[in-house]
């Protein structure tokens, strides 16, 4: 800090600086945490009639500062951007992550002075309304757990992931947490489960703001899809809804006001709403007006560790998915016979093709307690999981034996790569499990264990999957695979189109690896061989 004696007449006082600039006491507190401006110089003030015993000084340049601010956000930058852009990368000390000593609480760091002691101009700060205020505070390492006023998070199928207790009791009345199946948690279900959706009642202030969130991604003639069950008349009631109000801005520090009727009985009571906007959904928070909420801003800077922390609390789904493992055939032989250097270099060529593939058709990573790259596909994410993960397996088939063929004109060796494969389909509790430092997606059952078995099963780069599985596709979509069963006749294989096969029926009972098949054995299966058409980037071609 600028020692006190390297003041002078130029330098402003806090009070000063407000009537420069027209901020609020909290908008500087928040600049200074920032690290966009340097912290005041507190002292005796220089009026010896001030009723403050200190008063915060900074240094003329700050003006400029702050003015560079107000500028860069008229011009539509965002604040995280700002911050970047005025602060140094690498100092620390500048960055706005301050120590936990340096927290900064409702009371202004600029003066020691207590409430009884602030000047007449102090006095006219302090009245700034309760939305900037809010919209302005920050608290420092906030956390979800810190967040003690209602607030859920819902994806972009308008379905709750993570909701805590406050919104469980004031807006819904229920425990979302018993509700498994993802879909029944749609926030617009939910509506209509609590009547708020009926036509014989006034627009509900929530209603209205979450529809604003609709408005930004749907159209107004498909809001008949916002949930499967949807009534006409609610239908029509949201289209009413839809009319009357704009788009969300997905800036986050602006509030909405609200006036909520909770089911506690106790009547309206006014609100502002906000939000913060994650790839994975929008976390909102409604926040009393008679409360100061600081940490606003912090989420929205913050937004890698406040999604890390949803997502370890995200409620459990029972959900439908495909999920496909890979494994390399001969991985023991092959690491045996490369330099270690050379096989993790092989190693990460495959991870690099499969990473791009999986991408594409919207295949999310997973952990899984077996051998094997573990890949899910998930219904709510694309219609057409199934076809993807098909589609992305074969892929990975025809990627393989191009690398294959390029290791062994680099390595002048005679093995192939292969990438056995197996598919399944089931609707399985989907979670997030908090190892550290990274987040894993899992899924509990025996779907993911099935296609694990059949992994194992597969030879020479095949695909196996589930006669469950190809029962999900329409006729249509099975004619655009090549499946069946592969049998020796008279010394020439033959393939059985459109055939299954129990595991049991396939493997002789002299078999080393009899055993290792049983949880599998009556289960019918088939081989993937090839499609007429790719999907392109995870969409049927029509």
């Amino acid at each position: 800090m600028i020692s006190s004696e390297h003041t002078d007449n130029k330098w402003l006082t806090s009070v000063e600086l407000f009537e420069t600039t027209g901020i609020s006491r909290a908008t500087l507190n928040n600049y200074i945490k920032m690290g966009i401006i340097p912290k005041p110089v507190v002292r005796r003030p220089d009026d010896p009639d001030s009723r403050a015993k200190k008063i915060g000084h900074f240094p003329p340049g700050v003006v400029d500062s702050i003015s560079n601010v107000q500028r860069m956000k008229k011009e539509g930058i965002s604040m995280e951007s700002i911050v970047s852009i005025l602060t140094q990368k690498d100092a620390p000390a500048q960055s706005g992550k301050l120590r936990n000593d340096e927290h900064v609480g409702k009371e202004s760091i600029l003066t020691n002075q207590g409430p009884d002691h602030s000047t007449a101009s102090d006095n006219n700060v302090h009245r700034d309304n309760s939305e900037n205020k809010m919209q302005e505070g920050l608290l420092l390492n906030l956390s979800i757990s810190d967040i003690k006023c209602p607030a859920f998070l819902i994806n972009n199928n308008f379905e709750i992931d993570w909701i805590n207790n406050e919104a469980e009791k004031m807006i819904f009345g229920l425990d979302l947490k018993l509700i498994k199946e993802a879909s029944e948690r749609n926030i617009f279900r939910l509506f209509s489960r609590i009547g708020l959706l009926s036509t014989d009642r006034d627009i509900n202030d929530l209603v209205s703001y979450l529809m604003k969130f609709v408005k930004n991604k749907i159209p107004k003639d498909s809001l008949h899809n916002l949930y499967n069950g949807i009534r006409e008349n609610e239908v029509l009631f949201l289209q009413k809804v839809y009319d009357s109000i704009k788009p969300v801005c997905n800036e986050s520090r602006y509030a909405t006001y609200l006036k909520l009727d909770g089911n506690n009985g106790n009547g309206l009571s006014p609100h502002h709403g906000y939000h913060v906007v994650f790839r994975e959904g929008i976390l909102i928070l409604l926040a009393p007006m008679d409360d100061i909420f600081y940490g606003i801003v912090d989420l929205a800077i913050s937004r890698r560790k406040i999604i890390h922390e949803l997502n370890k609390q995200r409620v459990p789904s029972l959900i439908s998915f495909c999920v496909l493992v890979a494994d390399l055939q001969d991985s023991s032989r092959i690491c045996a016979e490369l330099p270690p250097e050379e096989y993790f270099e092989l190693i990460r060529d495959i991870w690099k093709c499969m990473d791009d593939i999986f991408k594409k058709y919207y295949g999310t990573y997973g952990k899984h307690a077996g051998d094997g790259m573990v890949f899910y596909f998930l219904k709510e994410k694309n219609s057409n999981y199934i076809l993807n993960s098909i589609n992305c397996a074969l892929e990975l088939k025809e990627k393989m034996k191009q690398l294959s063929m390029e290791w062994k004109t680099r390595k002048g060796w005679m093995n192939d790569l292969y990438l056995n494969i197996g598919i399944n389909e089931g609707q399985e509790y989907f979670g997030n499990t908090p190892y550290f430092p990274n987040m894993e997606f899992t899924a509990l059952g025996d779907t993911v264990n099935y296609a694990s078995r059949l992994s194992d099963m597969a030879r020479f780069g095949s695909i196996w999957t589930t006669k469950n599985l190809m029962n999900r596709l329409d006729i249509e979509q099975r004619k655009t695979l090549h499946f069946g069963i592969r049998r020796m006749d008279q010394g020439k294989e033959i393939i059985g189109e459109n055939l299954f096969a129990r595991v049991v029926d396939m493997l002789p009972h002299n078999d080393s690896n009899y055993s290792k098949f049983m949880d599998i054995a009556t289960i019918s299966v088939t081989e993937i061989i090839s499609t007429s058409s790719y999907c392109r980037g995870g969409e049927m071609k029509e």
